[in-house]
């Protein structure tokens, strides 16, 4: 029993897995953070251009 314990304990198999899952949620978070950063630029350029053409076809 005592043989099973120690092998048991020495695996590092979860502790790399529990890696994996941390450092993707982390890339996953970053991606969400660009895209609505993206996003929101993209609106305002948008809007920009919008006010623009409705400017030019008052004239």
């Amino acid at each position: 029993m005592r043989v099973l314990l120690s092998a048991f304990l020495k695996k590092e198999d979860g502790a790399v897995t529990v890696d994996w899952v941390v450092l993707t949620a982390a890339i996953v978070g970053l991606c969400i953070a660009a895209y609505t950063a993206a996003e929101t630029a993209t609106l305002g350029l948008r809007d920009g251009v919008s006010a623009e053409l409705v400017r030019q076809n008052d004239f």
